[in-house]
């Protein structure tokens, strides 16, 4: 990694950083008014809302909907999933004791305020999507293309990332870096928690990009934001990030 990418990706995370920093944009604000009750759901039940609605892209509980300024119609039929039964130790620690069955409904079976959407990633990739494709083959990391991945733009599987097919080339190689820098960071012996993996996933797809002249500091600020992540957790993982995002790009430029 010759001086002058190590600079340019210094650059890119203290731009990271400092929007971070700044606080929460116009959008992010929006989104997280409307996501806050979201819930995380296991692969389980993701299984069991494809089975019931393939179709589903935003699934919350009735009440949840209502929090955020919309309303399930009248008539339609909830998804089935499992919820955690949580309960606290003598230690104070919260664990599961069971699960119970809940329903969910997905957005298209809602009326009423309009979801807020991320800013897209601007810029042309150019050949250097092909060559991210290459690294991660090379890598014995396979890349397949998606029509509907259940509202993700991307997934990474442990030796496997699918893509939503229908991405614009920017968000394509963005999306592609976040799922291989999880692949590379995450998928052995990681023991770190699911807030600090976006972050970091994230931050190396924001840098792999900025280097290859793509713009997409407002989308990374806010995504990594939403997961709980700001400047200070940044600073923290720098090293990790650091390192991946050279080795991504030594086989890009």
């Amino acid at each position: 990694m010759n001086t002058n990418v190590q600079q340019t990706i210094d650059s890119s995370l203290s731009r990271l950083s400092e929007a971070l920093a700044a606080g929460r944009s116009e959008t992010l604000t929006e989104y997280l008014r409307a996501m806050a009750r979201f819930h995380a759901y296991s692969w389980f039940n993701v299984m069991l809302i494809f089975m019931q609605r393939p179709s589903a892209t935003r699934v919350a509980g009735y009440k949840t909907w209502k929090h955020v300024g919309r309303w399930v119609r009248r008539g339609e039929k909830g998804i089935l999933i499992l919820a955690p039964m949580l309960k606290k130790d003598d230690a104070g620690d919260t664990n599961v004791f069971g699960f119970k069955p809940v329903r969910v409904y997905d957005i298209a079976q809602t009326d009423g305020r309009q979801m807020p959407q991320f800013d897209s990633v601007h810029g042309d990739p150019a050949h250097f999507y092909s060559s991210l494709v290459k690294l991660a083959w090379d890598q014995s990391i396979e890349v397949e293309y998606a029509d509907d991945l259940q509202g993700a733009d991307g997934v990474s599987m442990g030796g496997k990332v699918q893509i939503l097919e229908s991405l614009r080339p920017a968000d394509r190689f963005s999306v592609l870096a976040h799922e291989l820098a999880h692949e590379l960071m995450h998928k052995k012996d990681c023991d770190k928690d699911l807030k600090t993996k976006e972050l970091e996933a994230e931050a190396v797809a924001f840098v792999v990009s900025s280097v290859i002249g793509l713009s997409s500091r407002s989308r990374s600020a806010d995504y990594i934001a939403l997961w709980g992540g700001d400047d200070k957790r940044l600073a923290d993982s720098l090293k990790a990030i650091q390192q991946t995002s050279s080795f991504i790009l030594s086989s890009l430029i």
